[in-house]
């Protein structure tokens, strides 16, 4: 594999995903310093570990994954208080009316979406339980498989598939609630 041999090829690598891992470890985190270390450790596990990388294409989930392991272990050394969890709880867990007139589609006009929603979206999101938090930002934000996720969790599949079905239903009357005070 070309990579494995030329030190300009992984660092051209690191380069294209550097921002968006750190921007990861930064959600899963919530501390600068601990992103910065995470994205790291994450390169240079990377690095030392690239007879088990296969392609250029994969290589973005797998940075991603080397990352969630890296949190993983960190959690395991300083775990979350219960009282800390408890003030994470959503406002909101169940599953918005089926006749929703919420726009999703962002706008016929292709636009960004605003900050003022990507700020309430960011909220919601450090607002959900840490399982539904992992298990969002994991398969959603950092492209793990459930596998994966599996692996770095220590969960089944079916309790992370729950997992992520709660937090999206959540996110969702986040979105809901913010285009109807918009209207």
């Amino acid at each position: 594999m070309a990579i494995s041999s030329d030190m300009s090829a992984f660092e051209r690598l690191v380069e294209r995903n550097r921002d968006d891992l750190y921007s990861f470890a930064l959600q899963m985190t919530r501390s600068e310093t601990e992103a910065v270390e995470i994205a790291q450790e994450s390169f240079l596990s990377a690095y030392l570990h690239l007879s088990h990388f296969r392609n250029e294409a994969e290589f973005r989930t797998w940075a991603h994954w080397v990352a969630a392991k890296h949190i993983s272990i960190r959690r395991r050394l300083v775990p979350t208080s219960p009282a800390a969890e408890r003030l994470k709880a959503p406002e909101f867990l169940a599953a918005p009316a089926h006749n929703s007139e919420a726009d999703w589609n962002g706008g016929t006009d292709g636009q960004a979406i605003g900050a003022e929603l990507r700020r309430a979206i960011e909220d919601a999101t450090d607002r959900l339980p840490q399982g539904q938090r992992d298990a969002f930002l994991f398969k959603d934000m950092a492209g793990l498989s459930y596998e994966q996720i599996a692996d770095v969790s220590g969960e089944p599949i079916p309790a992370i598939r729950d997992h992520l079905h709660q937090a999206r239903l959540s996110l969702r009357a986040t979105i809901d609630r913010f285009n109807t005070r918009c209207r």
